[in-house]
Protein backbone atom coordinates (compact mmCIF):
# COMPACT_ATOMS: atom_id res chain seq x y z
CA UNK A 1 0.00 0.00 0.00
CA UNK A 2 1.15 3.52 -0.59
CA UNK A 3 1.86 5.98 2.19
CA UNK A 4 -1.44 7.86 1.68
CA UNK A 5 -3.42 4.70 2.45
CA UNK A 6 -1.26 3.87 5.49
CA UNK A 7 -1.74 7.44 6.68
CA UNK A 8 -5.53 7.16 6.23
CA UNK A 9 -5.78 3.76 7.93
CA UNK A 10 -3.59 4.60 10.93
CA UNK A 11 -4.30 8.29 11.45
CA UNK A 12 -0.55 8.93 11.53
CA UNK A 13 0.67 11.59 9.12
CA UNK A 14 3.15 10.78 6.36
CA UNK A 15 5.95 12.84 7.91
CA UNK A 16 5.74 10.79 11.10
CA UNK A 17 5.56 7.54 9.11
CA UNK A 18 8.71 8.51 7.21
CA UNK A 19 10.40 9.42 10.49
CA UNK A 20 9.49 6.02 11.95
CA UNK A 21 10.92 4.39 8.84
CA UNK A 22 14.12 6.44 9.09
CA UNK A 23 14.47 5.48 12.78
CA UNK A 24 14.15 1.79 11.92
CA UNK A 25 10.74 1.34 13.51
CA UNK A 26 9.11 0.45 10.18
CA UNK A 27 11.56 -1.83 8.43
CA UNK A 28 9.19 -3.81 6.26
CA UNK A 29 8.96 -1.06 3.63
CA UNK A 30 9.82 -1.94 0.04
CA UNK A 31 10.52 0.43 -2.83
CA UNK A 32 8.77 0.12 -6.16
CA UNK A 33 10.49 0.74 -9.49
CA UNK A 34 9.25 4.34 -9.41
CA UNK A 35 10.86 4.72 -5.94
CA UNK A 36 7.47 4.92 -4.19
CA UNK A 37 7.30 3.29 -0.78
CA UNK A 38 5.23 0.11 -0.68
CA UNK A 39 4.00 -0.68 2.83
CA UNK A 40 2.81 -4.22 3.63
CA UNK A 41 -0.50 -4.86 5.39
CA UNK A 42 1.52 -5.64 8.53
CA UNK A 43 2.59 -1.97 8.69
CA UNK A 44 -0.92 -0.99 9.86
CA UNK A 45 -0.53 -3.23 12.90
CA UNK A 46 3.07 -2.11 13.52
CA UNK A 47 2.08 1.55 13.48
CA UNK A 48 -0.85 0.79 15.82
CA UNK A 49 1.46 -1.00 18.24
CA UNK A 50 4.00 1.79 17.97
CA UNK A 51 1.36 4.40 18.82
CA UNK A 52 0.09 2.41 21.79
CA UNK A 53 3.57 1.90 23.20
CA UNK A 54 4.35 5.57 22.69
CA UNK A 55 1.14 6.58 24.49
CA UNK A 56 2.12 4.32 27.38
CA UNK A 57 5.34 6.26 27.78
CA UNK A 58 7.80 4.03 25.94
CA UNK A 59 10.70 5.92 24.38
CA UNK A 60 11.46 5.36 20.69
CA UNK A 61 14.59 3.48 21.76
CA UNK A 62 12.51 1.13 23.93
CA UNK A 63 9.95 0.69 21.15
CA UNK A 64 12.75 -0.17 18.73
CA UNK A 65 14.04 -2.79 21.18
CA UNK A 66 10.58 -4.35 21.51
CA UNK A 67 9.97 -4.34 17.74
CA UNK A 68 13.43 -5.75 17.01
CA UNK A 69 12.90 -8.52 19.54
CA UNK A 70 9.52 -9.34 17.99
CA UNK A 71 10.98 -9.33 14.48
CA UNK A 72 13.76 -11.72 15.39
CA UNK A 73 11.66 -13.71 17.86
CA UNK A 74 14.43 -13.20 20.41
CA UNK A 75 12.70 -11.40 23.21
CA UNK A 76 14.37 -11.98 26.56
CA UNK A 77 11.41 -12.73 28.81
CA UNK A 78 13.09 -11.54 32.01
CA UNK A 79 14.23 -8.29 30.41
CA UNK A 80 10.83 -7.83 28.76
CA UNK A 81 9.04 -8.44 32.06
CA UNK A 82 11.26 -5.88 33.80
CA UNK A 83 10.59 -3.31 31.08
CA UNK A 84 6.83 -3.94 31.33
CA UNK A 85 6.93 -3.68 35.14
CA UNK A 86 8.78 -0.37 34.90
CA UNK A 87 6.29 1.01 32.39
CA UNK A 88 3.35 -0.28 34.42
CA UNK A 89 4.70 1.54 37.49
CA UNK A 90 4.97 4.72 35.41
CA UNK A 91 1.41 4.32 34.15
CA UNK A 92 0.16 3.63 37.69
CA UNK A 93 1.86 6.84 38.90
CA UNK A 94 0.23 8.81 36.08
CA UNK A 95 -3.16 7.34 36.93
CA UNK A 96 -2.71 8.36 40.59
CA UNK A 97 -1.73 11.89 39.51
CA UNK A 98 -4.71 12.13 37.17
CA UNK A 99 -7.05 11.00 39.96
CA UNK A 100 -5.72 13.81 42.17
CA UNK A 101 -6.19 16.35 39.38
CA UNK A 102 -9.70 15.02 38.72
CA UNK A 103 -10.61 15.35 42.41
CA UNK A 104 -9.23 18.91 42.47
CA UNK A 105 -11.20 19.84 39.36
CA UNK A 106 -14.34 18.31 40.84
CA UNK A 107 -13.96 20.33 44.04
CA UNK A 108 -13.37 23.54 42.06
CA UNK A 109 -16.36 22.82 39.82
CA UNK A 110 -18.63 22.34 42.85
CA UNK A 111 -17.30 25.52 44.47
CA UNK A 112 -17.98 27.54 41.33
CA UNK A 113 -21.43 26.03 40.90
CA UNK A 114 -22.30 26.91 44.50
CA UNK A 115 -20.96 30.41 43.98
CA UNK A 116 -23.01 30.80 40.79
CA UNK A 117 -26.15 29.60 42.59
CA UNK A 118 -25.54 32.11 45.41
CA UNK A 119 -25.06 34.91 42.87
CA UNK A 120 -28.33 33.97 41.15
CA UNK A 121 -30.14 34.06 44.50
CA UNK A 122 -28.72 37.47 45.24
CA UNK A 123 -29.60 38.75 41.77
CA UNK A 124 -26.01 39.34 40.81
CA UNK A 125 -25.90 36.68 38.12
CA UNK A 126 -24.47 37.64 34.75
CA UNK A 127 -26.44 36.20 31.90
Amino acid sequence: MRIAELERRTGVNRHTLRYYEKEGLLQEVARRGNNYRDYPEQAVQRVGMLRQLKELGFSLKEIRQVLDALRTDSIDCEQGAALMADKKATVDRKIAELRKVSALLGREQRRLQESAALQRQQGRCRA
